[in-house]
């Protein structure tokens, strides 16, 4: 029997080919020309190096190169994930629990990538530890590291997390902690953890009200981090209009907008793009979508979009299994219901930022699509991330069958719930329009008021 996990891993594995074919693609050269050295364009020694770097495609760069090994890795890190209970993050205590763990290991890497001969710069930023063949960026690790933390803070400190001293503070003073040594050289991966990670304790019952006062205190901070780099004023002016400087600034997005349009509605076919050859940067990392869009055209756009799709209904409808009976935190229990819609809203978050970089409808930023840009922390992360969300589901099987529940009944009373809720919308339709053609439309306060009671009663009645 199909399940949703299955809809997930099936979703995954598909970006992930398309990331391995077309990571490849994009990383495509052409022999270098002697003629370049002839025009005068290049020294006898640059062309020499150019002719060294240069490695032609073939069947073990495709099949057994450094991308398909990792998408291998990948899959196994969600096998592996997958068959984890994820409550036992949250059940084990003491100096046997992960979260002050992860939260440690979390800081310590952070703060290496400054040390000399520990941390690696890479394009004027130092976000790397260890060599360029095997090494790793901190942030992947505290970007879904610290969905755990915060699912965990949640549940274990639920009667006052919608305190302001007591829970909210707290958790926001470890949430901004982490998010400023990211933000130290990453600002989008930064703000793309404190959405996140806000946006779980609201889901894990922050007030709205602390909610809101975030709002412009973190518009406030982001916009003083903005303008203490003049790269980061550039790109805002590139993103409002590139073409003023379009062989400087406004190159990027230029190019990438380029790529898209190239490809038009059937594109120019796998490995035929041209903006890939020296013309677009980051072409097989951030801007990889640009290519997807300039060899697959509309269809192979429209194709990741619904597989990102995909991986978010399916989670949702995993994270939500169960949630209309009364044994519903028996089946999925809250800390691995949080945990799931955490990775959900990471990748989903993620995933938006980049599409809209990467189309000009948003200011340029460095933040990877999941399962597709090149990348090793990043995939081996997300892949054991959302075998977490498939273990949910196994989990909840289990637990099912030791309540006495079948996968038949469950689905039965998914039908009956939302015939129930259609129903009830059909019903009250023709009563409304009876209402309105005899007159009697206008319902008094009282009446309202008692029907406004029925419905709590009969929904309470009903948990």
């Amino acid at each position: 029997m199909l399940r949703m996990s299955h809809g997930v891993a099936l979703c995954a594995l598909t970006l992930l080919v398309m990331g391995v074919v077309m990571v490849n693609s994009a990383g495509l050269s052409v022999p270098p020309d002697h003629s370049l050295v002839l025009s005068g364009a290049m020294t006898e020694a640059q062309f020499a190096r150019l002719e060294a770097s240069y490695r032609p495609i073939s069947f073990e760069q495709v099949f057994l190169g450094r991308t398909t090994i990792l998408a291998a890795l990948a899959l196994v890190a969600m096998f592996v994930a997958s068959r984890l209970d994820v409550e036992r993050l949250f059940t084990l205590r003491g100096i046997a629990s992960p979260v002050p763990w992860i939260l440690a290991i979390t800081v310590v890497t952070l703060l290496l990538v400054h040390v000399p001969g520990i941390g690696r710069e890479v394009n004027n930023s130092s976000r790397w530890i260890g060599p360029p063949s095997y090494g790793f960026q901190p942030s992947e690790i505290a970007k879904w590291g610290m969905i755990v933390v915060v699912a965990w803070f949640c549940v274990r400190h639920a009667d006052r997390l919608r305190s302001f001293t007591r829970g909210f503070v707290p958790a926001l003073a470890v949430v901004t902690l982490v998010c400023c040594l990211i933000g130290v050289e990453d600002l989008g991966t930064a703000a793309l953890v404190f959405a996140t990670c806000t946006l779980l304790l609201l889901v894990g019952g922050m007030r709205w009200v602390h909610f809101a006062l975030l709002i412009p205190v973190g518009v406030a901070l982001f916009a003083a981090a903005v303008v203490a780099s003049p790269y980061r004023v550039n790109r805002l002016l590139a993103w409002r209009d590139p073409w003023q400087d379009p062989e400087g600034i406004g190159y990027h997005i230029i190019q990438s907008m380029s790529a898209i349009a190239g490809g038009g509605l059937t594109g120019r076919g796998l490995g035929n793009s041209l903006q890939k050859f020296g013309y677009l940067p980051e072409d097989t990392t951030d801007f990889i979508y640009a290519i997807i869009c300039e060899e697959q055209g509309i269809a192979g756009a429209l194709l990741v979009t619904l597989l990102y799709a995909g991986i978010l209904l399916f989670g949702l409808a995993i994270v939500n299994r169960g949630a209309h009976r009364a044994e519903a935190d028996r089946i999925v229990p809250p800390f691995s219901r949080l945990v799931g819609i955490g990775v959900l809203l990471m990748v989903g978050l993620q995933a938006l930022i980049n599409l809209l970089v990467v189309t000009g409808l948003a200011p340029t930023k460095g933040i990877a699509l999941p399962l597709l840009s090149s990348g090793g922390t990043g995939w081996l992360l997300i892949g054991g991330s959302l075998g977490l969300v498939l273990s949910i589901e196994r989990c909840a099987l289990r637990r099912e069958r030791e309540l006495g529940i079948s996968e038949e009944s469950e689905a039965d009373a998914g039908e009956e719930t939302a015939r129930d809720t259609a129903g009830a919308a059909g019903r009250a339709a023709p009563e409304g329009v009876a209402r309105r053609r005899h007159g009697l439309g206008r319902a008094t306060g009282a009446g309202a008021k008692r029907r406004g009671a029925r419905v709590g009663f009969d929904a309470r009645s009903t948990q």
